[in-house]
């Protein structure tokens, strides 16, 4: 049993009454079911149990542990998920008013990061997948080009794996930072489970890089918004990272939270590689038998992780909304997302025989019912935003969220400058960012987004926030 949990369940048995916080005072009558059993394990910054902000004796024990398993110098547990992380990071390393280089395919807590602090944003443009039309690699020589012409930038920030399980060279992004000395920061939240076995990619821990984040609950047995912040070398300020740590995580962390990251640990350690291992082959069997298929594929590229399966209908016969729609509605499955041209399901460790022979045996059913007609196609016209959107900005992000703002429609949105980010969620990538011109492609795309059924934040019944104009 975990050091922490063990220490919560036996101050949860003993005879000490709490006059302190929480308010439900672990009584069992304070909620029905499985969280009053929770209940008795919550407690707050009480003698013998640490504090997050200042570890020096349980939680600095349990996050040291974490970055041996990870290789890290210093490690930090995260409550606030990995948007705290990357929040913390790019505000540790980037001056009010710098500059940052990051792909623009990042999750929108990096932009909120370059929003705070006031920041110029230099674009890293991914290739793109054109097997299922979702964000590719970061090409490490855009990387070098962008640094030799920009020296003004403070760091660089990359998301590997993506969404869909793509990893960039991150080794060679590593190399070619430090040789420019600039600190690099990978958003690698979901790929907390690398480097744990030699089929799965390394972790960029181990690969060199200045600050990783890692969302535990993304792929392992872990609490939703539990995650670590890993920090390596000497381009990182650690005093000002952690004082950027202190802004933005709560002052009253869980330790529910803080038990799941270490109880996720331990059975990382355990029996991550025999797990890893089991998963890799299920998913390789999977992968097998829908190979006949003729319209439903399940996305293969050199490198990607195995967690993540892209399934998209070849040729663009059907939509990813519609093929999602069918899984969750007809069988019960519920898919991580929907993007224009194919669905994404998340495998894990924890994911059982069971679970996933359904999933395979519902792709080889509606592969079937699409030849036999049963199923209508048409050719879909949807792509990734996320790979190929390049607006021009004419408005830093902090410029265009401090102007007066106004709504109209979204159809009269050609030629104006977003005010708001627009998005599909998940995975929460930018299609466009505030201080970002709306040309009639962009315009168009979201229409036929909205079209098709997907759930775009940022529009509302039909409306968009633009600049006021004078």
């Amino acid at each position: 049993m975990a050091e922490l949990y063990k220490r919560l369940v036996d101050y949860k048995n003993s005879d000490y009454y709490p006059f302190h916080m929480p308010g439900h005072k672990r009584n069992p009558e304070s909620a029905e079911g499985i969280l009053a059993r929770i209940y008795g394990i919550d407690i707050t910054e009480i003698d013998g149990f640490d504090n997050l902000h200042q570890a020096e004796e349980i939680l600095k024990r349990e996050q040291e542990r974490a970055a041996a398993l990870y290789g890290a110098e210093k490690t930090y547990f995260l409550v606030n998920g990995s948007t705290g992380g990357i929040l913390s990071a790019v505000s540790a390393t980037c001056r009010r008013g710098g500059r940052i280089l990051m792909a623009r395919n990042c999750h929108k807590s990096v932009y909120h990061g370059a929003y705070l602090q006031e920041l110029e944003i230099a674009y890293l443009y991914p290739g793109l997948w054109r097997e299922c039309g979702a964000a590719g690699e970061i090409d490490p020589e855009s990387v070098e080009r962008a640094l030799a012409e920009l020296p003004e930038i403070e760091a660089v920030i990359i998301t590997s794996p993506t969404y869909e399980g793509v990893v960039s060279d991150v080794k060679k992004i590593v190399d070619i930072a430090h040789k420019y000395g600039k600190p690099l920061i990978v958003d690698e939240a979901h790929g907390a489970h690398f480097g744990f076995h030699t089929d799965y990619p390394e972790n960029s821990v181990r690969l060199g890089a200045d600050i990783v984040i890692h969302s535990l609950h993304k792929t392992l047995p872990s609490m939703t918004q539990t995650a670590l912040l890993h920090v390596n070398g000497k381009l990182v300020d650690r005093r000002r990272l952690e004082r950027f740590l202190k802004i933005y995580q709560t002052s009253s962390p869980s330790y529910v939270m803080m038990a799941s990251i270490s109880s996720c640990l331990d059975m990382l350690e355990r029996e991550g590689k025999v797990r890893l291992a089991r998963l890799k082959e299920c998913r390789e069997r999977m992968a097998e038998k829908i190979k006949g298929n003729t319209f439903l594929k399940i996305g293969e590229k050199k490198g990607l992780d195995p967690c993540k399966m892209t399934i998209y209908a070849e040729n663009r016969v059907m939509s990813g909304q519609r093929l999602y729609d069918i899984l969750r509605e007809k069988y019960h499955l519920q898919m991580e997302m929907a993007a224009g041209g194919y669905v994404l399901a998340i495998l894990s460790m924890m994911d059982t025989q069971a679970g996933t022979d359904r999933l395979e045996k519902a792709l080889l059913e509606i592969d079937e019912a699409v030849k036999a007609g049963d199923i209508s196609i048409g050719k879909e016209k949807l792509i990734s935003l996320e790979a190929e959107s390049r607006n021009e900005a004419v408005l830093s992000v902090f410029e265009a969220y401090e102007k007066e703002q106004e709504s109209i429609q979204l159809e009269e949105g050609g030629g104006r400058t977003a005010a708001e980010f627009i998005n599909l969620y998940p995975p929460g990538i930018p299609l466009v960012v505030p201080g970002e011109k709306l040309d009639e492609k962009i315009i168009g795309m979201l229409l036929s987004y909205g079209n098709a059924g997907f759930h775009i934040q940022g529009i509302e019944r039909g409306c968009i926030r633009v600049i006021k104009e004078a």
